[in-house]
């Protein structure tokens, strides 16, 4: 058979060889209409007169003006604002014992991804630093099709049911009477419909939690969320659940920051994936896979099927069997970041379902929505949504149709076309559904094992340390703070009770009444207000009482790295040239970024003469935009440092947002004048973060600086409430 696709991409690969020699000869430089007419005015449209009417006729205006009024399309209803990323994956070793999908196979090979990242309830206009869950989506352009990992960076979810996914939607969307608020869920509907289903709780902890703020998509998690199948060669099946984790660790902001960033640059996580890339520092996760035999489904405290539930690592460790590098930008964010339409169905052989009532409503979910968004069932035909895999079927026309197929025959099974194409054997790499047998009735309902909503909610929130509980206390009082009707804010509390009774009591306690227990659910678990019976929950008790790997700062599988912070350098005119090189050297040579803040753009001067890139103005940036401060030496620079309000904002931010400060030198003086310097001799723990260096010795300081900034954050300035 002839590969009609081989010899489209050849004809294609001319056509680019021709635009290319075309732009070397400058000949592709000048405008021209869609069809490839050279416009002679771009200026001005065609008149009856130079005062007269437009005409009808002017073709080029109405291309120009057709194409402008369409050139956008449907948001997505989640996952609106997203950002993306090129890059590869590659596994370690062969992953033939538990599945046959060819891309686990060969570790000299390398499988393109495309990968984006995104807020799930904001619009397109909303901010980066939204409480929100994060999306981490990944498309693997693999030699037997593409396979679309879709997850998040939090391994649960809201709901058990795809049933109820509108009403969740709905619910944390800005209400309809007056769409406020935006991408924010401290809203009454919001609570409200959490308040009814106990089944959220467990994702309301991950919610409440620094995770939803993460520092930057290249320091969060990803997860597949689900259960999903491993099929090997000889047909035997392995539960596995997917989980990607960054070789930078996993790291947040805390909400203060988070504020001040959305106010600073709204544009902050996309802003830092970007820029990261372009600059050569290329973020880096590894695949990670808990396996589970089929034999065991039914060994847990919980249901492998509940999207609710995760199982901790303590029982099923994750095995690491791959690392992913993104390493391009996209050349178009709309060609590329907003048209690219991912799905959980766009399986590989030695990969498939399971029947996670969730997973399953989601397989026709995210086709009918790229029919409404990309506007045709030809969203496949986009080149970013593209395989690499040849395409041999007989679907043909619709809408936007970019496939030239030839020859009369569009059916199977012919003899007209020599019966082409042929179905596959599983043993040509046909794909093929796991033989799980069913044997039920038709019902709307759900497993008894689906019942228990507390315990591993009350598992995530004990494996926390205190200043990680302390901030899900403070996430929820703010929450349940903005929501105006009381009897929801005490139904909430009523949850929270079922998990922890110290959280439902601080929580309780900041927003003025006592906690209650909920009344008696009805409908799987909803509580009934108009009942006065006692809601007994059905917990269950687990076999892991606490796991480090739930909570940022006990997790110690990520090796401690400074590589990509960036730390801002205080400083103007007279700045001491060698107090400000010794650091930024030494912080360089770990691969941490040092950029120069000053009182006014453009350049500045050392001490010594040398003229110096500023990065940034005090008007133009803030604290909460690096990872650390420091203050070099100077005279000249420190005194005029010192009558500008704007240095002691960015200082005080910092302490207050736990972050290291450096000072060498007349730099000392600054801090001297902060709000927070007299209070350092206070604080029992020695190790406060603020590394002065007053004895002119900067290979130790530069060592203690670097060291400091490696914890990420001084949490023992954190006062606990």
């Amino acid at each position: 058979m002839p590969d009609k696709k081989q010899d489209l991409r050849e004809t294609e690969n001319l056509k680019q060889q021709d635009l290319k020699r075309n732009k070397e000869n400058g000949d592709g430089q000048f405008m021209t209409t869609d069809q490839g007419l050279k416009i002679n005015d771009d200026q001005n449209s065609l008149k009856a007169g130079e005062r007269g009417p437009s005409l009808l006729e002017d073709f080029i205006l109405r291309e120009k003006i057709t194409h402008f009024d369409h050139e956008r399309i449907p948001e997505r209803i989640v996952h609106a604002r997203g950002s993306a990323a090129h890059g590869y994956f590659q596994v370690y070793k062969s992953m033939e014992k538990y599945t046959k999908a060819g891309f686990l196979q060969d570790p000299n090979i390398k499988t393109p991804v495309f990968v984006r990242f995104s807020t799930v309830a904001g619009f397109r206009g909303s901010t980066d630093l939204a409480r929100d869950v994060r999306g981490f989506a990944v498309k693997f352009y693999t030699q037997e099709g593409n396979y679309d990992l879709v997850g998040n960076n939090v391994p649960v979810f809201f709901i058990q049911d795809a049933m109820k996914f509108p009403d969740l939607i709905h619910a944390v969307k800005p209400e309809p009477h007056n769409e406020i608020p935006q991408a924010a869920s401290a809203h009454d509907t919001f609570w409200d419909f959490i308040s009814l289903m106990p089944e959220s709780m467990h994702m309301i902890m991950w919610a409440m939690s620094d995770r939803a703020i993460p520092r930057s998509y290249r320091m969060m998690e990803g997860f597949g969320v689900h259960t999903f199948r491993f099929i090997n060669r000889k047909n035997e099946s392995f539960f596995v659940k997917f989980h990607w984790k960054p070789k930078l660790g996993t790291h947040a902001v805390v909400w203060d920051e988070a504020v001040k960033i959305s106010g600073a640059d709204a544009d902050f996580h996309r802003r830092d994936l970007w820029e990261a890339i372009d600059s050569g520092m290329f973020p880096e996760w590894e695949l990670g896979v808990q396996i589970i035999p089929e034999a065991d489904e039914h060994k847990f405290d919980f249901d492998l099927l509940d999207p609710t539930k995760l199982v901790p690592e303590e029982t099923v460790p994750v095995t690491i069997i791959g690392k992913m590098v993104l390493d391009r930008n996209p050349d178009n964010f709309f060609a590329e970041t907003e048209q690219v339409a991912f799905h959980p169905a766009h399986l590989v052989p030695g990969i498939d379902l399971t029947n996670d009532p969730l997973l399953q409503g989601r397989l026709f979910s995210y086709t009918d929505t790229q029919l409404s968004r990309l506007g045709s069932p030809n969203f496949h035909e986009i080149p970013i949504n593209r395989p690499i895999a040849p395409l041999h079927n007989n679907q043909r026309d619709g809408h936007m149709r970019q496939e030239i197929n030839t020859g009369r025959v569009s059916y199977h099974p012919n003899s007209l076309g020599g019966g082409c194409p042929y179905q596959a054997k599983i043993a040509e790499g046909g794909f093929h559904s796991f033989n799980e047998r069913i044997d039920a009735q038709k019902i709307r309902d759900r497993s008894e094992s689906f019942s228990d909503h507390f315990s591993q909610a009350t598992l995530f929130y004990n494996s926390q340390t205190p200043v990680e509980q302390n901030h899900i206390i403070n996430a929820l009082r703010f929450e349940l703070g903005k929501v105006a009707t009381v009897a929801i804010r005490k139904r909430t509390v009523g949850l929270l009770s079922q998990i922890d009774a110290t959280l439902a009591a601080k929580v309780a306690e900041s927003l003025g009444f006592p906690v209650e227990a909920p009344k008696k659910p009805m409908n799987h678990g909803v509580p009934a207000d108009a009942s006065k019976e006692k809601y007994e929950p059905k917990s269950k008790k687990q076999s892991v009482s606490s796991s480090p790997a739930l909570s940022m700062l006990k997790n110690k599988t990520i090796t401690p790295t400074i590589a990509s912070r960036h730390v801002g350098f205080l400083c103007t005119d007279g700045v001491d040239g060698k107090s400000l090189n010794a650091l930024k050297t030494a912080l360089e040579k770990e691969g941490a970024v040092a950029k120069i803040v000053a009182t006014h753009n453009g350049s500045i001067q050392t001490s010594e003469g040398r003229e110096l890139k500023v990065d940034h103005s005090f008007l133009t940036s803030s604290s909460v935009l690096f990872d650390a401060l420091f203050i070099p030496a100077g005279k000249k620079s420190i005194d005029a440092l010192k009558n500008d309000p704007t240095v002691f904002e960015f200082l005080n931010d910092a302490y207050k947002h736990c972050k290291v400060i450096g000072a060498d030198g007349e730099g000392i003086e600054i801090l001297e004048l902060t709000n927070f310097y007299n209070l350092l001799s206070k604080q029992e723990s020695p190790n406060n973060g603020i590394i002065l260096n007053a004895k002119d010795d900067s290979t130790d300081f530069s060592t203690n600086f670097i060291d400091a900034l490696g914890r990420h954050r001084i949490w023992e300035r954190e006062k606990l409430k």
